[in-house]
């Protein structure tokens, strides 16, 4: 027992910044980040005596943020369509996915900017979102992707630059409204 909890305390110790911040990038909101980090770590403490170790630490941590913080939104956008009674308005997709961005690696005077852009990636699939965020904003390879998601690097591939088609589309259109608007 005080073996697995020494265990659990260097893996908390080691990925706690990573837990954060992939939680941060998928939520925009420094609260639920926080939240996500907590409930992964009691994940994995109930399930470390469990991991089989057919991946690294790195990748099983990786994959269990993802799915807690894929899980919230889910959960977070069931409880938004509860309150929303009636008819579907047309504003229905902008507000399940809008959130209140707080992410304090940006400047102040970007987080207009970067909440559009966080607005824009928040309407891509979920395997886009998870690919584009593990590429562009953790910077990793396509095989650790590959890994993490369980798919072909072919397939990882194809959801980055689908994922960036997509973007550049609908950032285009968002930045000249939003210049529009200034």
């Amino acid at each position: 027992m005080i073996e697995n909890q020494f265990h659990f305390e260097k893996l908390y110790h080691e990925y706690k910044k990573l837990v954060f911040n992939v939680a941060l990038n998928y939520l925009q909101n420094i609260e639920d980040a926080e939240e996500i980090t907590q409930d992964v770590f009691v994940k994995i403490y109930n399930s470390v005596d469990n991991f089989k170790q057919e991946s690294s630490y790195k990748t099983w941590i990786y994959r269990i943020t993802i799915n807690q913080c894929l899980d919230y939104i889910k959960q977070k956008n069931s409880q938004k369509r509860f309150f929303i009674f009636g008819k579907k308005s047309q504003n229905e997709q902008e507000y399940l996915t809008s959130s209140t961005f707080e992410h304090p690696g940006i400047l102040m005077e970007n987080k207009e900017e970067a909440a559009i852009l966080f607005s824009v990636i928040n309407t891509l699939t979920e395997n886009q979102k998870t690919a584009f965020l593990l590429s562009k904003l953790d910077g990793m390879s396509n095989s650790e992707i590959s890994e993490i998601m369980e798919l072909s690097i072919s397939s990882i591939e194809s959801l980055v630059f689908r994922a960036k088609v997509t973007l550049q589309e609908k950032l285009g259109e968002k930045f000249t409204n939003y210049r529009k608007k200034k």
